[in-house]
């Protein structure tokens, strides 16, 4: 869940267990309007007033672009999976990070929340953020949702990659579905001070703390101290492999229901900062429930589109899902260090229509649900919504909205009759699920 703007690699693992809770079944599923279950990835669940997961989000399930070959996304998850293997080094020479790049993507609301402290009350918790298959169960909104599972497994040094999804604003940098690196790096007292002169007097816990900006309560400052500077050095290591060793850094202090003290990382990329992840000390409390009680932790997040779109200079988010080959090909490269630009195979103009509506008094409306409606009848050729003007009525206190819809098909020209046809069917099934009036 590493993100702010709301509150808030390889198949070579050295990890035999993973198939406990990495299976993945056939992507297929089955929606039936009259029925009270859905068919996700092979296993049934059930619906109720929850549900809002769409039938071209189900579609996307199983997709993996993290693990297809030559795919961009697929090159940065190596380059990143290959700096951490070269970096953390067990004595006997083994990499010390295991990885974990096919767990599924169904999980509970426990663990995508609960397991990670976050408040009842959070605003990531509604329907309005998250697709829900029911009350209980949900599409994850970010790998960080397996983290207490996988450190109850006793693992103490991971990366969890995969697809996650969040019902979003629609433009060229936001989808409902995208890819996100989680690591987690565990430590204990005898690792963490063992070059450190009189070491005996110094612990990773003291019981009568109180937490401070620079510190959890239950924690000693030298041990964060220690703990931030390998994670920060590892954080800023890494964005220089990424964008090169001459890129600046620059940490941000920030808040996160799963760490503290907390931290974005910002580099200066085509003349502007770019946050590329959150990190912290992990909240202690998650350790203890997942019985790591005897260690401290630091943790971080990144999405992967964001950092593709500027490593291979992708301009729209949407080109990620294309199966075309004047996209894909170019990415056909053995090193996953190759320095790829993505050019385009040509520009396709785009159609913007309006559209506005009355909205419901009962306060019922979302711009959400409106965006999941639009995309289910327009797919990938939605480049962008924007929401042109807001009018309240000053006599019947209605408020209206004006949308503008912009088309642009990826691969082709659009027809403005072929764009009309979808924009009209979009009206009409607006006005028939969100009880809006069309203006």
């Amino acid at each position: 869940m590493w993100y702010t703007t709301r509150c808030y690699f390889c198949k070579k693992t050295f990890v035999n267990n993973v198939n406990t809770i990495c299976r993945r079944t056939s992507t297929v599923a089955n929606v039936d309007k009259n029925s009270n279950e859905l068919v996700l990835l092979g296993q049934k669940y059930a619906t109720d007033d929850w549900t809002n997961v769409t039938p071209s989000i189900i579609t996307k399930l199983g997709r993996n672009l993290h693990v297809k070959q030559y795919h961009p996304l697929s090159l940065l998850r190596q380059r990143i999976v290959n700096y951490f293997y070269g970096q953390f080094r067990s004595k006997s020479g083994t990499p010390s990070f295991s990885i974990y790049d096919n767990i599924c993507p169904i999980v509970t609301v426990s663990q995508n929340f609960d397991s990670l402290l976050v408040p009842k009350d959070h605003p990531s918790r509604k329907k309005t953020d998250c697709y829900f298959i029911n009350q209980d169960t949900l599409l994850r909104a970010h790998m960080t949702a397996h983290q207490a599972e996988l450190i109850s497994m006793g693992l103490n040094n991971f990366l969890v990659i995969g697809d996650v999804y969040r019902r979003d604003e629609i433009d060229s940098t936001h989808y409902p579905v995208f890819h996100q690196v989680d690591a987690v790096r565990l430590r204990t007292s005898d690792e963490i001070f063992c070059n450190v002169n009189d070491s005996e007097s110094l612990k990773l816990f003291e019981h009568r703390g109180i937490e401070s900006a620079e510190k959890q309560g239950c924690h000693t400052l030298e041990v964060v101290k220690i703990m931030e500077q390998e994670l920060k050095n590892t954080l800023i290591s890494l964005a220089q492999v990424i964008f090169g060793k001459d890129v600046r850094c620059r940490w941000i202090d920030q808040y996160f229901p799963f760490t503290h003290p907390s931290w974005e990382l910002e580099v200066f990329y085509n003349d502007k900062w770019l946050e590329i992840l959150g990190c912290g000390i992990m909240r202690q409390e998650i350790l203890q429930k997942s019985g790591a009680v005897d260690r401290i932790g630091w943790a971080f997040g990144l999405g992967l589109e964001r950092l593709a779109m500027c490593l291979y200079n992708i301009p729209d988010i949407r080109l990620f899902w294309s199966n075309d080959a004047g996209f894909l090909n170019q990415f056909k490269v053995d090193n996953p260090n190759a320095h790829i630009q993505y050019k385009p195979i040509s520009i396709y103009p785009s159609c913007t229509n309006d559209i506005s509506f009355w909205l419901p008094q009962d306060g019922s409306y979302s711009s959400q649900d409106f965006y999941d409606i639009v995309r289910e009848i327009g797919g990938d050729i939605i480049e962008q919504i924007l929401l042109k003007d807001e009018f309240t009525h000053p006599k019947i206190q209605k408020t209206s909205h004006c949308y503008s819809i912009v088309y642009r098909h990826m691969e082709r020209t659009l027809t403005q009759r072929t764009v009309n046809e979808i924009h009209n069917q979009i009206g009409k099934t607006v006005a028939a699920k969100l009880n809006v009036i069309i203006r």
